[in-house]
């Protein structure tokens, strides 16, 4: 019995200590910044940002293409979009505690 005491004394207090970290994320970038849509079409997208940065050539089967603007990047498969991912923003990861 003692020795079920003082193993329960010794793994119990790490998990009283525990903190949870939030780090805003989705939070990054311009939040008013809108991202290009799933479905979208290069054409609309080209309209409505203009030339990226950088095109990336298409990659794989079926092609994947990337294109890099300055606050996010666009990724393409055939002529639509299949994600928009803004970019990092120095400052923005501030880590609060509960």
């Amino acid at each position: 019995m003692p020795r079920l005491i003082l193993l329960l004394a010794l793994l119990l207090p790490p998990a009283c200590f525990a903190e949870t970290l939030h780090i805003p994320i989705g939070q990054q970038g311009a939040g008013s910044l809108s991202l290009p849509q799933l479905g979208e079409s290069q054409r609309s997208v080209l309209e409505r940002f203009g030339l990226a940065d950088e095109e990336h050539p298409s990659i794989g089967n079926p092609p994947i293409t990337r294109w890099d603007y300055r606050e996010f990047t666009v990724y393409f498969e055939y002529k639509h979009v299949i994600n928009s991912v803004r970019h990092h923003q120095p400052g923005a990861d501030k880590i609060d505690k509960e």
